[in-house]
């Protein structure tokens, strides 16, 4: 489990395949910031961009590590595809805070940046999520990008467009703090983010329709 409060920013430097069919996944190394493995170990879960991973090997003195990405999980994310920058976070243990809310590492869809800039002090983020998820998502509720924690100040349920899919915009703000220490300050509008939906949204929407 996690909480959507990252606590690093690494970079992919080296993708390799691990079989030469789409079937296979790849094995991602990163370079993360001076002392962020120091309490890390083989076998630990690591979200990446909000994914959780599997820490495969680690070098502490170069202070890089490893995680193997099957095909299914290339296919149902972005950002592990390419070299660059991705938000970390470090599986919750027992007696830590749970500053954000709770957070799995398992992505429910792709979301589509319609717009991200500055308003005021802050930046707005607004993510067109598919239409599947927007009955999860409530103004004030949590949401998760790219594994960060954010809260949801708008939500407006869009129109089939040209291709002849509906959707729900989300807009979100952006403290300086957040766009300073997470990926997130890369995004573009067009970007695609990964999104993961509020736990409790999913318990209570099962609940509801299982009669």
């Amino acid at each position: 489990m996690f909480t959507g409060i990252i606590t690093g920013i690494a970079r992919i430097i080296d993708i390799q395949n691990l079989g030469a069919s789409p079937e296979h996944g790849k094995r991602l190394t990163l370079q993360t910031p001076e002392g962020y493995l120091d309490d890390a170990g083989l076998g630990d879960s690591i979200a990446l961009n909000g994914a959780c991973m599997t820490v495969t090997s680690l070098d502490t003195t170069r202070h890089q590590f490893t995680v193997d990405v099957s095909a299914e999980s290339l296919n149902k994310t972005c950002g592990l595809t390419q070299l660059g920058l991705v938000n970390l976070e470090k599986a919750l243990r027992a007696g830590d805070r749970l500053g954000g809310h709770i957070v799995s590492g398992h992505v429910d869809g792709m979301g589509l940046v319609s717009h991200f800039g500055p308003i005021g002090e802050s930046w707005d983020l607004r993510i067109k999520a598919p239409q599947t998820l927007g009955k999860f998502l409530a103004y004030k509720g949590s949401i998760t990008v790219n594994g960060v924690s954010l809260t949801v100040n708008r939500v407006t349920d869009l129109e089939k467009d040209a291709s002849g899919e509906a959707s729900t915009e989300i807009s979100i703000n952006l403290i300086p703090h957040t766009v300073q220490n997470t990926a997130l300050s890369t995004l573009t509008t067009g970007a695609s983010v990964n999104l993961e939906v509020d736990t409790v949204a999913r318990y209570v929407e099962r609940m509801m329709s299982a009669g």
